[in-house]
């Protein structure tokens, strides 16, 4: 069997040795070794194909790992991965105990920097830059490749902004495909539209910046970009270069179909398609729970409004976009300005339903606190992706949000427990209520099958009894009720214990607290947030204050990154699974 071009290259010093044809057969062995690799594991699949002929270029012309590359995002640095020694392990991506499926410095010097959220490239890129000049090593290089929907981002402006007032050696290479995850929006994608279209009147944008622009070039032509890259690696300053390439390149329903093949799970690697799925019933995805019930109510009530920061797709507010295209906004990966943006509409009476993922939602901390929070604007969260998530590991869980937003005054906290709380609570915060609210739910499916169910609004700061038992409670939040319940249900003994589900962290129920601390000897807090600061901790405070001296255990994510696998592993690991915590509930008092 001949041995492929690929499997030759043991270190990033063999792609040198490569003749151009042997470059170009790497090209096509990598596209195939990416392409096996996700059909067989899942993964970010388009992303890294579109950017393998800029990969290799990358890799050949500069001397990494001295020469600093960073990637942003990092959904499209699989070619990287392979190329960096990591072939022979790429089998265990995105799985449990394995590599990650992000650039991380721990796991090899050729990542640079560590990512997984937008538009961090450029910032981290110059900070390198600027200490390279510090140091006299005025040589080195550092080549950031970020694109044209992270570039949108506010982040990655005030990072061009600082460059264009150095004279750092910094060179941006723009990977300009038209779509993120979903397609790019706005004014600067219409630009760089007219920019490969040769029909832009306007300045360069780049070079008002104070950049060296170049291009637009072919970054599927490979001889093209190494010399382009060669001659960059000459000039001094800031340079920007503008690649075209597409997304999915080199298999043709990933080009054709860049949505669904960004992450398409596992597919039939031989033809590319699909594999079919069972047509069987199944619980709805909370995120589209939260899509058909938005539009529901937005057609009762003209005051709705959705947003989302690039995440039509996966917030499933693309439902609305496609029925109220004047009421549904994606605003690009911008999420301080979704925040805002949600803030003035509520001003003038409006609704606004602003749907972040819980991770990212942490990159508008201020605009929450500042815009919203002390205005006391009733904009309602919809935190998708809350608690752990899975593959994509720490730079995506959402285990945070409870702690963080708990110490937020005049925000409102709930967390349901199923498809039909989720329902009820968003009719709720419609009705209209004086203070903003976060609603936040879990990635995957809910429990459900008969979900869509008559609206019926929530008592605010009212908490539910599950089961009631004596001597232990548990109080749970968010969906971490179902595992109690199937304890109760399925475990023998177990149906003397108590089961609140508190339903919001902010306001607690207290009048219920006070007969949970008065009738029970010991408490368990179960959460899929943080522990420090999170639901448990909000139990304990409200302990101290009335002076219990009940036991109170707290069981939720220990203070450390989680890393990344399926969510049954994590859980698993962690020891909030069904088994672990019928373990650890029989360890405390006897139940009757």
């Amino acid at each position: 069997m001949t041995k492929s071009t690929l499997d030759t290259i043991k270190s990033v010093a063999d792609i040198k040795s490569l003749s151009a044809l042997e470059l170009e057969c790497l090209t096509s062995d990598l596209r195939r070794f990416i392409i096996q690799a996700v059909a067989a594991k899942e993964g970010h699949l388009g992303a890294s194909l579109g950017v393998v002929e800029l990969t290799i270029a990358l890799h050949y012309v500069f001397n990494t790992p001295f020469d600093e590359l960073i990637w942003d995002v990092g959904h499209q640095a699989y070619g990287h991965k392979i190329l960096t020694g990591r072939q022979s392990v790429f089998d265990t991506n995105r799985q449990f105990n394995g590599i990650s499926g992000f650039p991380r410095r721990s796991e090899s010097e050729y990542d640079s920097f560590g990512v997984g959220h937008s538009s961090t490239s450029i910032s981290a890129a110059l900070g390198m830059a600027i200490a390279s000049q510090l140091k006299g090593e005025l040589n080195k290089q550092h080549i950031a490749v970020i694109g044209d929907a992270s570039i949108a981002s506010g982040m990655a402006f005030e990072g061009l902004n600082h460059a264009g007032v150095t004279d750092c050696n910094l060179l941006v290479i723009l990977n300009d495909n038209a779509i993120g995850i979903d397609p790019s929006v706005g004014a600067l994608k219409q630009y760089l539209t007219n920019v490969k279209k040769g029909t832009e009147r306007q300045d360069n944008i780049f070079e008002a910046l104070n950049f060296n622009y170049s291009g637009p070039i072919d970054g599927h032509n490979l001889q093209e970009l190494i010399a382009e890259l060669e001659r960059l690696k000459s000039v001094k300053g800031p340079k920007f270069l503008h690649v075209i390439t597409t997304k999915g390149k080199g298999l043709r329903q990933a080009e054709e179909n860049q949505v669904t093949y960004h992450a398409p799970g596992k597919f039939n690697a031989e033809t590319g398609d699909l594999y079919k799925k069972v047509d069987t019933v199944q619980p709805p995805k909370f995120q589209d729970v939260f899509g058909y019930t938005i539009v529901e109510l937005a057609r009762l009530n003209k005051n709705i409004i959705g947003i989302t920061p690039a995440m039509p797709t996966g917030s499933s507010l693309k439902f609305m976009m496609e029925e109220m295209p004047d009421r549904a906004f994606d605003v690009g990966i911008a999420e301080q300005h979704a925040v805002t943006l949600a803030a003035g509409m509520a001003t003038q009476g409006m609704l606004p339903f602003c749907n972040i993922y819980s991770t990212f939602l942490q990159r508008a901390y201020d605009q929450v606190i500042h815009d919203v929070a002390i205005q006391n604007l009733p904009v309602i969260f919809c935190l998708d992706r809350a608690g752990l998530v899975g593959e994509d590991g720490a730079t995506h869980h959402g285990v945070f949000d409870l702690s963080y937003l708990r110490c937020i005054p005049n925000l409102i906290i709930f967390a349901p427990r199923n498809e039909i709380e989720l329902r009820n609570i968003m009719y709720t915060a419609q009705l209209g209520l004086k203070h903003p609210i976060a609603i936040r739910y879990p990635r995957g499916r809910g429990t459900l099958l008969d979900w869509k169910q008559p609206f019926k609004a929530i008592t605010i700061g009212e908490a539910a009894c599950l089961n009631k038992g004596s001597a232990i409670a548990v109080l749970t939040i968010g969906t971490m009720a179902t595992v109690i319940e199937d304890i109760i249900a399925h475990t023998e003994g177990f149906h003397d214990l108590s089961h609140y589900d508190m339903r919001f962290v902010k306001p607690l129920d207290e009048r219920l607290l006070h007969t949970i601390f008065e009738t029970h000897t010991a408490i368990v807090t179960v959460e899929d947030n943080a522990v420090m600061g999170g639901f448990g901790s909000a139990i304990l405070e409200f302990a101290a204050k009335h002076h219990y001296k009940n036991e109170v255990y707290l069981k939720g994510i220990p203070d450390q990154f989680i890393e990344h696998g399926t969510v049954f592993e994590l859980l698993e690991d962690l020891e909030l699974d069904s088994r672990s915590l019928t373990q650890f509930l029989s360890t405390l008092k006897p139940l009757k």
